[in-house]
């Protein structure tokens, strides 16, 4: 099973990582839209920040003696190679931070994967490299984030600049944080803005990069710890809906915009189970289930892939009419991050354990289980692990 994940994770990587190795992903890299105008100028940002934001925790297991270790070992040091050529003033490939808004978008998304492979991403980069992307995050800061989740976008930029040595403009992080509590309408499900949407931004953004700037931000108040563990709880009741939405067949409703993004959907799921916070109602192996045939439905479709191994529009195959305006080819690799328990060591739970069922097969088979029941406000804190 983690070997089917391996080569998913791989076939995403292998066309971007192999043109931007050769500064060649402007003259390789296909742009599929349905908008009026060219997407180019944002289109490779958006593979670049979305493919590394999904692998990025695999990554950081580092290299090991195991087929699958040499395998990440190259992998990681063609995503250092990448964020080079995406970044160096001087390269064909140097990609577009600067105009456009979207970027701000995607600048996040690199950001974090940063932070989530904090050794093989930031700390191996040569210094040059380091400066580099700082300067190219920089670029971002004139964009003005509107008021929904492109306001968490802003705040992980902003983490990044102070790493790399930027004042930190908290005016870009702390109002992020207060909107989001204020947009919180019950039962583990924010608000994108202050209104709901049936969509699965919570999952595309708002509960992992809640919680990633919380992992980063919350030791400075105690205001802030108080909220990541509301913002935790949130996050595990989110995760226990997705994972009752994957039917046998790795279908999952198709509802909202960005559907495009394939498994990507399923990332608040996917990142909860990065963190082994799954709630006691879901055990590591029904996860891995229900994310495993998610997966394989939407990368596996005939039509996902052209002849040269970049994805076409479309949830189940190529379905062109499905994507939005905003939407190219760049942004599909959202679903990168479906593979997030990648990150998770072959010996943990998520892995090892045998095989287990859904929920949505134990009950539609007839078992009698427990209902399930709302999250009713946010409890201070985690529940015991039982």
């Amino acid at each position: 099973m983690r070997a089917q994940w391996c080569e998913w994770a791989t076939r995403l990587a292998q066309p971007i990582f192999d043109a931007l190795d050769k500064r060649e992903l402007k003259l390789r890299m296909p742009v599929e839209t349905r908008a009026s105008r060219s997407r180019a100028p944002v289109a490779h940002l958006e593979a670049l920040g979305r493919l590394l934001v999904g692998l990025s925790p695999w990554l950081e297991l580092g290299p090991d003696d195991t087929p699958e270790g040499q395998l990440r070992g190259r992998l990681a040091v063609a995503a250092r190679r990448a964020i080079d050529a995406a970044t160096d003033p001087d390269s064909p490939d140097k990609m577009n931070f600067s105009t456009d808004g979207q970027p701000l978008v995607d600048a996040a998304f690199l950001a974090q994967a940063t932070f989530r492979a904090p050794r093989e991403l930031w700390e191996k980069l040569e210094p040059r490299v380091q400066a580099n992307l700082t300067a190219r995050l920089k670029e971002t800061r004139h964009m003005q984030p509107g008021e929904n989740n492109w306001q968490l976008f802003a705040a992980f930029v902003e983490l990044a600049l102070a790493r790399g040595g930027e004042p930190r403009d908290d005016s870009r992080i702390l109002p992020a944080l207060e909107k989001f509590k204020k947009w919180y309408l019950g039962d583990g499900t924010y608000g994108d803005g202050p209104e709901h949407r049936w969509d699965y931004y919570n999952s595309f953004v708002i509960h992992p990069m809640l919680l990633g700037i919380l992992d980063e931000a919350a030791q400075e108040s105690d205001a802030l710890r108080q909220f990541q563990k509301e913002a935790q709880v949130a996050a595990r009741r989110y995760a226990a809906v997705q994972e009752r939405l994957v039917a046998p067949d790795g279908s999952f409703p198709a509802i909202g915009r960005s559907i495009v993004y394939r498994c990507g959907a399923l990332q608040a799921l996917a990142d909860v189970a990065l963190r082994r916070e799954l709630p006691d109602s879901v055990p590591p192996a029904a996860a891995r289930t229900a994310l495993t045939r998610a997966i394989r439905r939407t990368l596996d479709a005939p039509g996902t892939f052209d002849e040269n191994g970049w994805l076409r529009l479309g949830l189940a195959g190529h379905q062109p009419s499905l994507a939005e305006f905003y939407i190219c080819t760049g942004s599909l690799y959202l679903c990168s991050v479906a593979l997030l328990p990648l990150g998770l060591p072959p010996e943990a739970p998520f892995w090892s354990d045998p095989h287990a069922p859904t929920t949505w097969e134990r009950i539609w088979g007839g078992e009698d289980i427990p209902a399930d029941g709302a999250l009713h406000g946010l409890p201070p804190s985690l529940p015991e692990e039982g």
